[in-house]
């Protein structure tokens, strides 16, 4: 396989949450530490948006808005008039924690998990906003909300819940939201790195990033295997949607935050954002449903 290209090397502290606009061949793309949402035309410039505090994810609209999560919760955001409008915090005065990894499903709603920074584990939890702006909690006892995809076919949500080492798979009623029986669908060795952010192919494939695993891997859920590895010139590769005119080129985020000077002489373009055409097509991303 050939090897990932470097796109844009954006020295992000934690770069992440990829999402693919079709319709304008556009990266939204967010780096968390650096407090920005980054709007990046593979084919030209960076936009970077400063939103003044740290930024777990963000979603266009079908309207062309966007959509992010903050420390302190859900937003509105107008590209235009870079004005967010605040929506909803579910966890307002719950300090030890913050928004982390998050994405639109199939039906339009907007998920959101957080992740505990200070405090006892599993005091975080996994949120979704419906398509009418009200947010409630769909799973509690979680420690660092990361990766979800949806294998619409199938009724199938996968997520990640970083220290459990597990992708667990759950039945979802796609009209309701509704989240069923739950299974195993891959144990992660300690070797392989932290589970991250990740995606899903037309096969119903997961592309998993793995922080401090210096890759993206493909597994096969149903087999409970890895088929496939993308090696990174970074060892904290975070998240990867699927883009490009065919929805056939994986885009790849990694950070460069926490890493000693040592570490950054030997990868350089950490923080950058990478990008590898493949022989798969892959799952859009979907918009949250506002209009």
């Amino acid at each position: 396989m050939a090897k990932p290209e470097l796109i844009y090397d954006a020295n992000a502290l934690l770069a992440e949450g990829p999402c693919w606009n079709e319709e304008e061949q556009l990266l939204l793309w967010v780096d968390i530490d650096g407090e920005a949402l980054h709007f990046l035309d593979p084919l030209g410039a960076d936009e970077a948006h400063p939103v003044g505090e740290k930024i777990g994810s963000a979603v266009f609209g079908t309207s062309g808005s966007v959509y992010m999560c903050t420390e302190t919760g859900f937003y509105h955001y107008d590209r235009e008039t870079r004005e967010k409008t605040h929506i909803y915090d579910p966890e307002k005065g719950m300090h030890g924690n913050r928004f982390n990894d998050g994405k639109a499903d199939p039906a339009g709603r907007y998920w959101s998990g957080t992740m505990v920074l200070e405090g006892e584990d599993n005091q975080a939890g996994l949120y979704c906003m419906g398509v009418d702006q009200r947010v409630h909690q769909v799973l509690d006892k979680v420690t660092v909300s990361n990766g979800m995809a949806w294998n619409e076919p199938e009724e199938i949500m996968y997520y990640i819940d970083t220290p459990r080492r597990t992708i667990r798979r759950f039945q979802i009623d796609l009209e309701s939201g509704r989240l069923g029986e739950l299974t195993c669908a891959f144990e992660v060795p300690e070797h392989f790195g932290f589970p991250d952010g990740m995606t899903i192919d037309a096969d119903g494939r997961l592309w998993v990033a793995f922080f401090e695993g210096g890759c993206v891997r493909c597994i096969d859920p149903e087999e409970g295997r890895v088929v496939d590895k993308i090696e990174l010139p970074a060892s904290r590769v975070t998240s990867c949607c699927f883009g490009g005119r065919d929805m056939d080129e994986l885009y790849i985020t990694t950070a460069r935050g926490g890493l000693s000077d040592e570490e950054l002489e030997e990868q350089p373009h950490a923080g950058g954002i990478f990008r590898l055409k493949l022989d798969v097509r892959g799952a859009r991303s979907y918009r949250f449903q506002d209009s």
